[in-house]
């Protein structure tokens, strides 16, 4: 009989994004999730040209190991055992329908029907599919199938970065993929998922627990900080501040609203048209929209979202499940908003 009396303890989930690194460290204690840790790496302490819009994902490397390494450091983390996300724009997913077969023989199927959904060589990618339900009645039923690809170069490429920072990388996963454990865990409603990260805002319809459709906007929190900088002649650190502190009141002194009101309503658009074209093509309605991402803490966002998207939006809470020192109480939905997908992958199952 196996203890596992020195089995490690806890884990962590990294979220390598386009502006910042995010770790959480979790332990599962009485079939609970316990916060142990968390740190965060922004883009702005790494030194770049101004002039460049440079990503995180970009660096060399070198510069992302030293990253990971000082957020370790810096947060007190020494848990090993990682699970790490892949950028939803780096990957492919999808769900296709297939006439009812064995396993065995979806196996031997799906390879042939991946070559018309997925853009590169099958050979050139890591591919993986689980059946995630049967629809369709009589004689002849189909399966849905959750199909995902991630190039074998970027998988190469995570592997070296986590070696490179002294963890083991135990497991890769689609970010969409982690955004849901952390925010939905069992709940199977229709449910949009709304991530504005720091470049791009992805809009993900969740049905079953699993994606059904996902769309990537190229406008994130830092395009909205850079029309602040330019409207105001300010430094972008300024306009971040501004941001942060007056967000989207309705004040008079409020200098910044007009700076990012075309751009919020863009992101408001492209979510509205992306719900509205899966229920017409599903038949299926929406029951809620979850917003998460560092933007959503800025002051009144969430009901402007609700405003112009005309329908029921709430913060996501990716900690809902998830025990956390008393102390963090005022700023957890603000951690949660940040950390989703790094909760969410550290709640992975190794």
């Amino acid at each position: 009989m196996a203890l596992n009396l020195f089995a490690p303890k806890s884990k962590l989930g990294i979220d390598i994004g386009t502006a910042s690194i995010k770790i959480v460290e979790l332990e599962k204690k009485s079939g609970r999730f316990v916060l142990d840790n968390y740190g965060i790496f922004e883009l702005k302490n790494v030194k770049i040209p101004t002039s460049v819009d440079q990503s995180i994902l970009k660096l060399p490397d070198e510069e992302i190991i030293w990253g990971i390494k000082e957020v370790l450091k810096s947060s007190k983390i020494n848990a090993k055992d990682v699970i790490a996300s892949i950028p939803s724009f780096s990957t492919f997913a999808t769900v296709i329908e297939l006439p009812y077969l064995s396993e065995q023989e979806l196996a031997k199927a799906i390879p042939f029907e991946a070559r018309k959904y997925v853009p590169i060589p099958l050979d050139e990618v890591i591919l993986d599919w689980s059946i995630i339900g049967i629809t369709g009645t009589g004689p002849k039923p189909t399966v849905e199938v959750f199909l995902a690809a991630v190039p074998k170069d970027e998988t190469v490429r995570y592997q070296g970065i986590m070696s490179g920072a002294g963890l083991n990388l135990k497991a890769l996963e689609l970010e969409n993929s982690a955004l849901i454990r952390g925010l939905l865990g069992n709940d199977l409603s229709t449910t949009a998922v709304i991530n504005i990260g720091g470049r791009s805002t992805s809009i993900l319809i969740v049905d079953k627990g699993y994606e059904r459709l996902s769309h990537n906007y190229e406008v994130g929190g830092f395009e909205i900080t850079k029309s602040i900088a330019r409207s105001l002649n300010v430094s972008l650190e300024k306009a971040d501040d501004l941001k942060k502190r007056l967000g989207l009141k309705d004040l008079d002194e409020n200098i910044i609203n007009q700076a990012m009101l075309s751009l919020i309503d863009m992101m408001a658009f492209e979510t509205k048209k992306t719900i509205s074209s899966y229920e017409q093509s599903k038949n299926k309605q929406v029951a809620r929209v979850l917003l998460v991402g560092g933007m959503v803490n800025m002051p009144n966002f969430l009901n402007y979202f609700k405003e112009k998207l005309g329908r029921d939006v709430f913060l996501g809470n990716a900690f809902a499940r998830v025990t956390y020192p008393p102390g963090l109480q005022p700023v957890i939905q603000e951690l949660s908003s940040t950390f989703a997908v790094a909760a969410g992958l550290a709640m992975r199952d190794i």
